[in-house]
């Protein structure tokens, strides 16, 4: 990875504005409360804060020059891509110390401009983009050129790349592609003091130590800031069919995955949700019942190949002897459009609702069934009368717990959710991150002897600390009092 020093003339506290509006311009330093105001909360709206401003660079050398900047000042600097988080990870934190001195908040680097793409090299299927890129431009471009881009969010249109570079995202074809750090074959960066790190040459094989590529992938912002990435794509699987099926029991669902993972060619989504949330979808976005019957349980299916996967996907069915009248499939682009809008639409419908804490997590798929009734137990007991809201990924074991009800301050629920996760060996986060949100709990995740090594590597490359504090580490100042 090649390494560019950079160097700065000596910012002095108060002319950081003005150094910051030499570098991308008046127009893109927002310093108006207003106009900050759309980037200090996130999506969930549980997380806030207050910068002492918004930059918006257009390049890498830009950044690097913000960096430099706010180094020379020693201002803390908050990264931030579409904000389409759900962990509170890319906004401020809550304010402490600047609110009785402004100039201590923290500024806040939007990678919105960032958003330089192609062309597709298509020798190599892959292609580099600027960071600010979304997840749709991405999936189009590839798409012109033959080729898919394989992870896929239900926030495809606000998702940027170097968000889910930094939270290592996952989504809905994990089961077959892996996750976003699986699709990464190099990245440009600027680390806290203004040096870019790059490399983006794609190469397949490159034996040369350290992969500081990976390194950064999963990192939230807190190492570097990301500003270019090199991406793999992979050949296009135009023949697709997706089934619905209402079940009786999340054990249910378990066998019928295995089964699939079995016999269905293609298999690359396994989706579950369930009878409480299915309704508040259909009461939210005024949609009709799926099937010809509610059941408790609801699995989606999704299988993409060369050749129409239908015939093997209807054979495991068959198999399995399921009730028919609890069964759709579609294999037409607006019929697996309405099946998959039942899935997709429970965020928007659950936030809808309220507030809610959402809780990304991952269990061994061996005890998804038994977590799918502890969780729902372990929140009646703390936060009675809430509604608990299931759904997420069966096919990797990542659930999604949303509860709508307790304060968005109130953290007992988080926490006795997340000890249940820890205790039955799952992970406290399964593809959102640790954020704001997770930081305190991090050690039911991490051992002792890992968060020392974590802590030695952002020691080394972000010595002062000064890139989002409070994210992943919770006894960063943002978080006084918190230790593990």
């Amino acid at each position: 990875m090649a390494v560019t020093p950079s160097h700065s003339a000596g910012t002095r506290p108060g002319d950081l504005v003005g150094a910051l509006r030499a570098v991308v311009g008046p127009a893109h330093v927002l310093d108006d409360p207003e106009t900050r105001a759309a980037y200090e909360t996130d999506w969930t709206r549980r997380f806030t804060g207050v910068s002492r401003l918004v930059v918006r660079p257009a390049s890498t050398s830009e950044v690097a020059a913000v960096m430099a900047a706010c180094a020379a000042t020693g201002s803390t600097v908050i990264v931030q891509g579409g904000n389409t988080g759900l962990v509170g990870g890319a906004v401020p934190g809550p304010a402490r110390v600047h609110d009785s001195d402004p100039s201590a908040a923290p500024v806040l680097l939007s990678t919105v401009r960032l958003d330089h793409a192609g062309p597709v090299d298509t020798a190599a299927s892959q292609l580099t983009v600027g960071a600010g890129v979304t997840l749709a431009r991405v999936q189009a471009m590839a798409a012109a050129s033959g080729l898919v881009f394989p992870v896929d969010l239900a926030a495809r249109d606000s998702a940027t790349v170097g968000g889910m570079v930094a939270t290592n995202a996952g989504g809905l074809h994990v089961l077959r592609y892996g996750s976003m750090r699986a699709q990464v074959l190099g990245v440009e960066a600027v680390l806290a003091d203004g040096t870019v790190v790059s490399r983006l040459t794609g190469l397949i094989k490159d034996n040369t130590g350290y992969d500081l590529s990976q390194l950064l992938i999963g990192s939230e912002g807190t190492l570097a800031v990301v500003t270019a990435v090199r991406l793999k794509l992979v050949p296009a699987h135009e023949e697709k069919v997706v089934a619905l099926l209402g079940l009786d029991s999340t054990a249910d669902a378990l066998r019928v995955v295995d089964a699939a993972r079995r016999g269905a060619e293609g298999l690359q989504a396994a989706e579950v949700f369930y009878q409480d949330g299915l309704q508040m979808v259909r009461e939210h976005g005024g949609l009709g019942a799926p099937l010809g019957q509610d059941r408790p349980v609801y699995l989606l299916l999704e299988c993409a190949a060369l050749s129409d996967p239908s015939e093997s996907l209807f054979g495991v069915l068959a198999a399995l002897d399921l009730d028919d009248r609890a069964t759709a499939v579609a294999a037409d682009p607006a019929g697996m459009a309405r099946l998959w809008a039942y899935r997709e639409r429970h965020t928007e419908a659950v936030s809808a609702a309220g507030i809610p804490h959402k809780l990304d997590v991952t269990l061994p798929q061996a005890r998804l069934a038994e977590f799918e009734a502890a969780v729902r137990r372990v929140v009646e007991a703390v936060a009675p009368g809430s509604r608990t809201v299931l759904f997420g990924h069966l096919g990797d074991g990542n659930v999604h717990v949303n509860v709508v009800g307790p304060p968005p301050e109130d953290e007992r629920l988080d926490e006795a959710v997340l000890e249940l996760v820890a205790s039955m060996g799952g992970s406290i986060s399964a593809e959102h991150g640790i954020g704001r949100a997770k930081a305190a709990w991090l050690h039911l995740s991490r051992s002792p002897a890992e968060l020392s090594v974590m802590r030695s590597l952002k020691a080394a490359l972000d010595p002062d600390r000064r890139l989002n504090p409070g994210v992943l580490f919770p006894d960063d100042p943002a978080h006084p009092g918190r230790s593990i």
